[in-house]
């Protein structure tokens, strides 16, 4: 049986096992359990009555956040030259084209976020089993494969992130760091579940939003009220 570290058995002392906490009351909660001494993340893990297998029930989008993540977002750009210069303006990282196509073929990833454009898809289709896995394939449904490749860099580096249900049916995503006051927590958590709300497919049956748990790097999970997400 694993022990209970001191932090951990003190953190589960300050959580009611059987409440549904209010959105407010969970953002104020996350920061008094967390006790990793660097600034952790504040994720979410929304379980929903879905079946991703079946593509009329595959729930995906993307939400821009409040007050960003509060991570320093790495962008490469893959573009041809006439764009290089307004993804430079906008931000990006790193901006190019076969150069980088070649380094990631030789496995290099140390990147966030690839944006594109849809004329050079054709070039970094080939790219898919180093980028699929990582989750950095760019992709038109998250924005990242566009013409305004300027705009595409400065949403994502304001707090953009895209994200899809599993296959278990839960939408996991970090919304926020522990470094946040507990406003900018709500807030952010608040826009990303009012965005999968949207998104609820029409074939979808019963109960859409199973459970809602909050959490840090570390912390055990704070379940929170789906009804009581403006509170």
């Amino acid at each position: 049986m694993t022990r209970l570290t001191k932090n951990r058995k003190l953190a589960l002392e300050k959580i009611e096992v059987e409440k549904a906490y209010k959105l407010s009351e969970a953002a104020t909660l996350v920061k008094e359990i967390t006790s990793a001494k660097f600034d952790s993340s504040v994720d979410l893990d929304v379980r929903l009555g879905v079946d991703p297998r079946k593509a009329n029930q595959m729930v995906r989008g993307v939400v821009t956040l409040p007050h960003g993540t509060g991570k320093q977002v790495r962008v490469l750009v893959l573009c041809t030259p006439e764009k290089e210069e307004e993804a430079k303006e906008a931000g990006a990282d790193y901006v190019g084209l076969d150069d980088y196509v070649e380094k990631i073929e030789k496995g290099w990833t140390d990147i966030d976020v690839i944006i594109t454009m849809p004329s050079v898809m054709g070039k970094i289709g080939k790219l898919g089993r180093v980028l699929g896995p990582r989750g950095l394939m760019p992709n038109p449904k998250s924005g990242t494969v566009t013409m305004e490749v300027g705009k595409a860099v400065k949403e994502v580096k304001m707090g953009k992130i895209d994200f899809k249900v599993d296959k278990f049916g839960i939408i996991h995503s970090s919304v926020a760091k522990a470094s946040f006051n507990p406003e900018q927590i709500a807030e952010n958590a608040k826009e990303f579940i009012s965005t999968i709300i949207k998104l609820k497919p029409s074939s979808a049956k019963g109960t859409y939003i199973k459970s809602i748990y909050m959490s840090s790097t570390m912390s055990p999970g704070i379940k929170i009220d789906s009804k009581a997400i403006d509170e």
